[in-house]
């Protein structure tokens, strides 16, 4: 795909996504599903970035369900801090954690892909100091993290994926 068609496509997914959080329409698993497809199919080239928000990029978080054992694929906002890879558990705020936290919990170890690259990682959440250290990162590259910070009564947790060698 030539670059017209990447920037066409991105700016499509991006109006498309902007339409349904503005009426509250919750796109769901195929959604994601869409997404992953894309990530993968194009090595990274497509689904990689949020078009709304340019220093936010993306990478895929595969998982095993903690109690059903079904590998998921997840994609997530990431901050590089150096070789590691910190990621939010925010759930848009809501009171819960995200299900890929769980699963990660159960089963920290897992591989991430990283546009072309694929990555096998152990998942550990961060200390509070790590979380302190982090977090305004994150808010640059994604500012609604603050506000779901606000809305929730949970600490949002910050996951860090370290290298396996």
């Amino acid at each position: 795909m030539g670059d017209g068609t990447s920037s066409l496509t991105a700016r499509l997914i991006d109006s498309c996504s902007q339409f349904a959080n503005r009426h509250g329409v919750y796109l769901g698993r195929r959604s994601t599903a869409l997404h992953v497809a894309l990530y993968r199919r194009t090595r990274g080239r497509l689904g990689a970035r949020m078009p709304a928000h340019p220093g936010a990029r993306i990478l895929l978080l595969d998982h095993t369900g903690a109690r059903t054992g079904a590998r998921r694929t997840s994609p997530l906002i990431y901050y590089a801090d150096g070789d590691t890879y910190a990621i939010v558990a925010s759930k848009a705020g809501l009171p819960t954690h995200p299900a890929w936290f769980h699963n990660l919990n159960a089963h920290p170890d897992t591989t991430i892909q990283v546009g072309p690259t694929t990555v096998p990682v152990h998942a550990r959440t961060a200390t509070p100091e790590e979380r302190t250290h982090l977090w305004p990162h994150l808010v640059d590259i994604f500012p609604s993290y603050a506000a779901y910070e606000r809305t929730t009564t949970r600490t949002i947790p910050i996951v860090l994926l370290t290298p396996r060698l």
